[in-house]
């Protein structure tokens, strides 16, 4: 139940690493929102980050960032729903625990919750007894070869990934031409430039 809340990175590094991962999801289906994985809003709301992840088959996850810290939670569409968990969640994240988007009409759905306030050394949460660990496995291994891995399956593009490419978009540099091509010949920077405000990936 612990091992999702000791192998997240600290918030920033957490950060970055979604808005790669929605990132390159954008360079591989610039047309097609709706078949993405992961997603970033850098204006979600006044001074508030949101990180999601969808995979079509009802399970998603969300993080948000704020001035108040990180707080993220999942949903296994396998699993019981369990909004008891976010009694656990302390009042600072309480407005992210209820935020109606991250439920349906019925209420919040959420098999697992974890926050962590800026002074925090470690994260905080609550899970059920399936918590949707399984749901963070890519965003926990962060590596290229873990989304080369991933990617090549779910988008089948034409040809092998370039793992310098992808490389680049995890660390975050500042993209060129080449790189986009590199992961898809089809689309260029000024196709990607509304995904990349959006997402506000570094220039």
């Amino acid at each position: 139940m612990n091992d999702l809340l000791s192998h997240l990175p600290a918030a920033p590094e957490l950060r970055d690493r979604c808005r790669a991962l929605a990132t390159l999801d954008a360079i591989l289906s610039p047309d097609d929102w709706e078949s993405r994985y992961h997603s970033f809003d850098a204006a979600w709301d006044e001074g508030e980050e949101m990180a999601s992840m969808r995979n079509g088959q009802g399970d998603d996850w969300v993080v948000v960032f704020s001035a108040a810290g990180a707080y993220g939670r999942g949903f296994d569409h396998e699993a019981p729903n369990a909004p008891e968990l976010l009694a656990a969640v302390p009042e600072e994240f309480r407005r992210f625990a209820e935020e109606p988007a991250f439920g349906d009409e019925d209420g919040p759905t959420v098999t697992r919750c974890f926050w962590r306030a800026p002074g925090d050394d470690a994260w905080h949460g609550a899970a059920a007894e399936r918590g949707a660990e399984r749901l963070f496995d890519l965003l926990l291994d962060g590596t290229a070869q873990a989304y080369r891995a991933w990617a090549e399956d779910y988008f089948e593009p034409e040809r092998a990934l370039d793992p310098a490419a992808v490389e680049h978009v995890l660390a975050l540099r500042p993209l060129t031409p080449a790189v986009v091509a590199a992961l898809n010949p089809d689309t260029g920077l000024d196709e990607l430039a509304e995904d990349l405000a959006e997402i506000g990936y570094p220039g």
